[in-house]
């Protein structure tokens, strides 16, 4: 008499061509980093700010050169058709960067307190990111598993599988490092220049070299740590349907 077979274990079928949740991640990741070409748009027009800053002490000029510099990026992009998110994004900092001078000129702030306000807003934005990576995973809906959705098809599923839930926080965690490590750093720097404990040019040429070297090469360094835990791991990708 033939035994009954044991059930098989549900097997998951990898959607468009990803297997894992893994696969999904690295994929997602790489995009959103943009490459080489993708740091040196972001990191030039910093570095036009804020070495004319410095020689000039014309913040118009630092902040126009800025703003040139970001533009020529996007029209090189745009006549080579390529992505100009990466380009946008540094314009659109600067932009934000050139609002918070313009307000504090306008509350009557010199001109070292208008060239430490251009450097606020990217404090502040980490603090922020850091905040919402850190609540999704303390929530349980970690910001990576939604990367993991966009692939999938629905952008809730993964929640269901809890080792996909402990991967994704994992990973979110390690995303939101360089965000605390910038606001740990760079926020008493920007806070001794505002209260001249330090000199204010000393501040500026601080955060201008803090903010290269704490942009790009703290996120590969959180990629590289995020691709090592991802080259221990094999989740499958569960399905849409």
């Amino acid at each position: 008499m033939s035994q009954p077979e044991a059930p098989q274990p549900e097997v998951r079928e990898p959607t468009a061509g990803v297997e894992t949740v893994e696969a999904v991640v690295r994929a997602q990741m790489s995009k959103a980093l943009g490459g080489r070409r993708g740091m040196v748009e972001a990191a030039v027009p910093t570095i036009a700010f804020t070495v004319l800053w410095l020689t000039t002490r014309e913040m118009r000029l630092a902040l126009s050169v800025s703003v040139a510099a970001a533009v020529v990026l996007l029209a090189i992009r745009l006549v080579q058709r390529s992505t100009v998110q990466f380009a946008l994004n540094a314009l659109f900092g600067i932009g934000i960067g050139w609002l918070f001078v313009t307000i504090s000129a306008s509350r009557g702030g010199t001109a070292d307190d208008q060239a430490l306000a251009y450097f606020l807003p990217g404090i502040i934005y980490n603090a922020g990111y850091s905040v919402v990576l850190a609540v999704t995973c303390l929530v349980g809906w970690p910001l990576v598993g939604f990367m993991v959705g966009s692939v999938t098809g629905d952008p809730t599923a993964w929640h269901q599988d809890r080792q996909i839930v402990r991967l994704c926080a994992l990973l979110t965690w390690l995303l939101a490092i360089p965000c605390v490590l910038r606001v740990i750093v760079q926020g008493p720097i920007w806070l001794a220049g505002k209260s001249a404990t330090i000199e204010p040019d000393s501040a500026v040429a601080a955060l201008g070299i803090l903010k290269i070297a704490m942009g790009w090469p703290l996120q590969l360094l959180a990629l590289f740590a995020m691709v090592w835990v991802l080259s221990r791991n094999h989740t499958p990708v569960a399905a849409n349907g």
